[in-house]
């Protein structure tokens, strides 16, 4: 039965692009003349092969990745990325490292990293403003001998992106790009290992994008099991065991796809219409309010309330039987939130806009 497509802003797992599905169904019975399922193959074959070769490749070229630097496809999405950082970058159970927390998930890695060393430090905090924005680079209290310094880049909960890179000077710095990755050109040598889970802006859930410069490359601190080695992983080119096959294979049709619309400088142009056209409308409302602060949004994720959480609910309701699916905020903020990943059309956006100037008429 073919029912229309709605609008999902869910914040992920989040939509793809439409020509990536078609594609995929296309091929899904029988990849390249192979007979088989991507699903199906085993990794260790031909086709397989030149699959994740191909995501490797076309990953560097979109993202102009320089040559020191290993881009692995992992398993345990960026939660698992929490541990595996201090594991293999601290220099010992004594190590340093530095954490600016500006939201849940920056909260989250900073704990986990907790577990490893008792120098593990806060360098910065928005907690006590709700995290509505990211600490400025004069806020931030480095070390200047810590092992690296972690951010993460966008904040998908409260709707907040870092609108510069923090400077470190010579200690590596580490950043979740997990809800903004391909979002827009990124300059990868200003960090030393940028991860991302995929479900966002990549593939479906189920691998994780790690790229890490080469000298990061060394001996994690004992006792870390093998699966959680990059040094491992990049000797064995992600296939120390079987990847995630399926959802690597969509991230080389979606960077595919990126390729066709021009690259990141061309998709980061149309992120940033898509964007304005909703804080446009949400600065002018006298219903809706955005949440975060204005220096610090992002373009992924678009954060507002109406200041009453039964009207909240209520508008939560309508647009999901409008076709506008998953606007309600994350359970521990409340309110509303937009996911506008890579996927979302300008359509999208524009069908959200007139249902929110309908909703506040009818609100007033």
């Amino acid at each position: 039965m073919t029912q229309k497509r709605i609008y999902n802003f869910s914040a992920g797992p989040s939509m793809l692009p439409l020509p990536v599905l078609e594609k995929a169904a296309a091929e899904l019975l029988n990849y390249n003349g192979s007979g088989m399922s991507v699903m199906e193959m085993s990794h260790r074959s031909k086709f397989f092969e030149e699959i994740i070769q191909s995501a490797e490749s076309l990953m560097r070229k979109v993202m102009n990745i320089p040559d020191n630097y290993r881009v692995l496809f992992l398993q345990g999405g960026a939660s698992t990325q929490f541990a595996m950082v201090p594991l293999n970058l601290l220099a010992s159970p004594e190590g340093t490292a530095d954490y600016i927390v500006s939201g849940s998930f920056a909260k989250k890695a900073y704990e986990e990293a907790q577990k490893f060393s008792p120098n593990i430090k806060c360098a910065a905090s928005t907690k006590a403003e709700n995290f509505v924005r990211v600490p400025g680079q004069d806020e931030l209290t480095l070390s200047p001998n810590a092992d690296y310094v972690h951010i993460c880049f966008n904040n998908t909960i409260y709707g907040t992106k870092y609108p510069y890179i923090p400077e470190t000077g010579q200690v590596p710095l580490v950043a979740d790009m997990s809800s903004c990755i391909l979002s827009e050109p990124v300059d990868v040598s200003r960090f030393g290992l940028i991860y991302a889970g995929a479900q966002k802006n990549v593939a479906p859930a189920g691998v994780t994008i790690v790229i890490i410069r080469d000298d990061l490359l060394k001996e994690p601190l004992p006792g870390t099991p093998t699966m959680l080695t990059y040094k491992t992983q990049a000797e064995n080119d992600s296939m120390y065991n079987t990847p995630p096959c399926y959802p690597i294979y969509i991230c080389k049709l979606v960077l595919e796809w990126i390729e066709e619309l021009g690259g990141l400088t061309a998709l980061a142009e149309r992120n940033q219409k898509k964007a304005a056209l909703l804080y446009d409308y949400l600065d002018n409302s006298q219903l809706f309010q955005p949440v975060a602060d204005k220096a610090s949004r992002s373009i992924m994720n678009v954060t507002f309330r109406t200041g009453n959480p039964d009207l909240d609910a209520e508008f939560a309701k309508q647009s999901a039987a409008a076709g506008l699916s998953n606007l309600k905020g994350h359970r521990s903020v409340g309110g509303m939130r937009a996911s506008i990943y890579n996927a979302m059309p300008y359509e999208g956006v524009q069908a959200l806009v007139d249902f929110m100037q309908k909703f506040e008429q009818e609100h007033k």
